[in-house]
């Protein structure tokens, strides 16, 4: 009965969260949607991979069911072989991707929104940032003369994270000229992301900004937030740094969660290899 009753819960939860993604018809239910919406329990509400797992379960049931039914043509979850969350690698972006990502907002723009939304782009993949520690940034989070970022992550750990020089000319030219635009009335608001009636960002909203950047950059590939981050460690790590060092700065709490972009980096080599060794 309670396990009845927890799966009926999870559809539930899997249904609003459709809804806000404004997918009404089972037709629109993709591999992705399911991932967005994992990563949403994961992020939002810090939900153990265990739960996680059952979630997926309760949603490939669903769609089972909606297959035999002939509801839906083919069942998105067949490809999504194991419901341990934690062994499937994480899609990224290429670094031309990012850089299109990226240029879909001017570096600098009279326009206070678009100025706003080129910057939440550039922190989250200069830092690596969770989409709800980029929502949650104050003003005085950021430090200019250091490069640095203070971060408060998952359990209200704080950590200090490097900024690159691009992302802090963008975001300071957002503090100096666009920001002060969005912050109207609200003049003692210290968040450093305000929408135009000059109230704090929510994750709901910048997971609908990234998703329209994807869109108006002509990038194919579902694109989520979380998406920044996972290519932000792995850029890293192809470019040799330490895994130690990527995990301080990602705020995880046990390496072996940063250990995935290993797999992922071993991913790149072996394609690497296929496509140019002559006994490949």
């Amino acid at each position: 009965m309670n396990t009845a009753l927890a799966y009926a819960t999870d559809l539930r939860e899997f249904i609003d969260f459709c809804e806000t993604q404004h997918v009404t018809d089972a037709a629109g239910i993709t591999r992705d949607l399911i991932l967005d919406f994992l990563g949403e329990r994961q992020e939002k509400f810090f939900e153990v991979s265990t739960t996680l797992a059952r979630k997926l379960i309760s949603i490939k049931l669903f769609c089972r069911f909606l297959e035999q039914e002939k509801i839906i043509e083919s069942d998105p979850t067949l490809i999504m072989d194991s419901p341990r969350l934690w062994t499937y690698l994480p899609d990224m972006l290429s670094t031309d991707e990012v850089e299109r990502l990226l240029s879909a907002y001017p570096a600098q723009s009279d326009e206070a929104h678009l100025q706003r939304n080129r910057a939440i782009l550039e922190i989250i993949y200069a830092s690596g940032l969770r989409v709800s520690e980029a929502a949650h940034l104050l003003v005085s989070d950021v430090n200019f003369e250091d490069a640095t970022l203070r971060i408060v992550g998952k359990g209200s750990k704080v950590r200090i994270v490097p900024v690159g020089q691009t992302a802090l000319e963008i975001i300071n030219f957002y503090i100096r000229h666009s920001r002060p635009k969005l912050r109207r009335e609200n003049s003692s608001i210290g968040e450093l992301f305000l929408s135009v009636r000059g109230k704090p960002l929510n994750r709901e909203w910048i997971w609908a900004m990234v998703k329209e950047a994807a869109r108006a950059a002509g990038i194919g590939k579902e694109i989520y937030p979380h998406m920044l981050r996972h290519s932000f460690a792995s850029h890293l790590l192809a470019n040799g740094a330490d895994l130690r060092v990527i995990q301080e700065m990602l705020g995880h709490s046990d390496l072996r969660t940063t250990e995935i972009y290993t797999h992922v980096e071993n991913e790149r080599l072996i394609g690497i290899h296929k496509q140019f060794h002559p006994r490949a």
